[in-house]
């Protein structure tokens, strides 16, 4: 079976006239299919009947793409066997197509070819190929530890209150599902982790896998090589630096705009650790402690904000990620600076990734835009609840107000190609724009200069 597996991903990347973005593309969509197959079947619904092709197609969709909207309950919907296929799919979709391919190659003993190592740099956004492959053996291992340590602390609550084979059971869906940035929970009725707002250890254990997922494996990777802040990356030290400011500034933001509202009847204890959650959570994670419904306006937009930017590069988490925006932020603080490069920690950040930067934003924006626009027509929700609906299809992350489950059939494929737009799209055109595709008629001659008034 191994073997069978890994020749049928072997014949995908071996037709030449696919680029790395259509493999990729290609890959996670038949992972979708092969998913809601599986799903559709009587024995995943925990009723024995089959699951319509929509519902199924939505639910795979979700899970690959690490996303965790729904529009049946994943707790009560679904049999043992239909979790265990989204679990899959999470695990597979989180780390992505490629790293699980890997696998695949080093178990059934298959070599990596040059052009199969250029797909997995690519893939991971890596900058060489010197040790790709050792790389993505860090990342199983990595992911491995941190899942299973993840498990042995959710089983300290959910064993004792389900017993050892639930609890189990839960304790690991819930570690994989964390780490992934995925938001799928088997707690029941969409309830999510609202029952554990004031209990440290889930909600703790939660978040640090979260950000540990949502950091991106070479920046973990690179911390845990150097130990030193002077020694690590011009990469590394933009994730970290803008990771903490955005967990920190928007804690205190959620804090003061939900101290009187939804925290209001939390103790101390609840107020400070919702208050950790809820400025994780919307950067992909969607899974929640507060009832995002009952959000004021505010948050509502802090959180959208978050869902917007998402993750990191290369990492389980989706969004236009961390450094697209502080590639931006910074480019804007030079250019109030009266500077004509972009500059932060002692370094210039070229003008192509600046250029790269700017287009995965609008490309985000524009999305958006039409996806809005098309729901807003379709759905009988409100704006507010639309627009956060869509933003958190395209950021993966998974968070609802509560209008999954009453998407009509043309809004829920509107979510789904959103999702995997979300999860495969930006990813998609970074590498596709990344490489500088110079036409025939390149460098023979250049159009002067227009001047245009901005």
């Amino acid at each position: 079976m191994k073997r069978i597996l890994a020749s049928w991903i072997g014949y995908i990347f071996k037709r030449k006239r696919l680029r790395p973005p259509q493999i990729l593309v290609i890959g996670f969509g038949i992972l979708i299919l092969l998913g809601a197959t599986l799903l559709t079947l009587p024995v995943s619904s925990a009723s024995g009947t089959g699951t319509d092709l929509v519902t199924a197609l939505f639910t795979a969709t979700s899970a690959v793409c690490v996303t965790g909207l729904v529009v049946v309950d994943t707790a009560t919907y679904w049999s043992g066997f239909g979790q265990g296929v989204i679990l899959m799919l999470i695990q597979i979709g989180g780390l992505g197509f490629m790293t699980m391919a890997t696998l695949i190659f080093l178990i059934a003993g298959k070599r990596i070819t040059l052009r199969e190592r250029l797909l997995i740099k690519d893939s991971l956004n890596s900058n060489t190929l010197e040790g790709i492959v050792r790389f993505v053996r860090y990342i199983l291992i990595f992911t491995v530890i941190m899942e299973l340590g993840g498990a042995v602390l959710l089983s300290l609550v959910f064993v004792p209150e389900y017993g050892w084979q639930h609890g189990l059971v839960l304790s690991v869906f819930h570690s994989i599902s964390a780490f992934c940035n995925a938001g799928f929970d088997l707690i029941g009725n969409f309830q999510s982790l609202t029952p554990y707002v004031n209990d440290p250890i889930v909600n703790l254990t939660i978040s640090f896998l979260v950000i540990m997922g949502g950091l991106g494996f070479s920046v973990v990777h690179d911390v845990f090589e150097t130990r030193k802040w002077k020694r690590l990356q011009f990469h590394s030290k933009i994730v970290l630096t803008l990771t903490g400011v955005l967990l920190v500034g928007s804690g205190i933001i959620l804090f003061l705009l939900e101290k009187n509202n939804t925290m209001s009847q939390l103790p101390v204890q609840g107020k400070a650790l919702s208050t950790l959650f809820m400025s994780m959570t919307p950067r992909t994670a969607g899974f929640n402690t507060l009832d995002i419904a009952s959000l004021s306006t505010g948050s509502l937009f802090l959180v959208i904000l978050l869902m917007f930017i998402g993750g990191s590069p290369g990492s389980t988490a989706g969004g236009v990620k961390t450094t697209t925006v502080g590639v931006l932020l910074f480019s804007l603080i030079s250019v109030l600076k009266g500077r004509q490069d972009t500059e932060v920690f002692g370094r210039t950040i070229n003008a192509d990734t600046v250029r790269r930067a700017l287009a995965l934003t609008m490309i985000g924006l524009g999305l958006l835009f039409v996806d809005i626009l098309i729901l807003s027509t379709t759905e009988a929700a409100g704006l507010t609840e639309i627009v956060f609906e869509a933003v958190s299809a395209f950021g993966t992350v998974g968070l609802s107000m509560g209008i999954t489950t009453e998407l009509t059939v043309v809004g829920r494929l509107m979510i789904m190609l959103t999702m995997f737009v979300g999860r495969v799209g930006p990813l998609t055109i970074a590498f596709a724009i990344s490489e500088i595709q110079s036409s025939k008629e390149s460098g023979k001659y250049r159009y002067p200069d227009g001047k245009v008034i901005v």
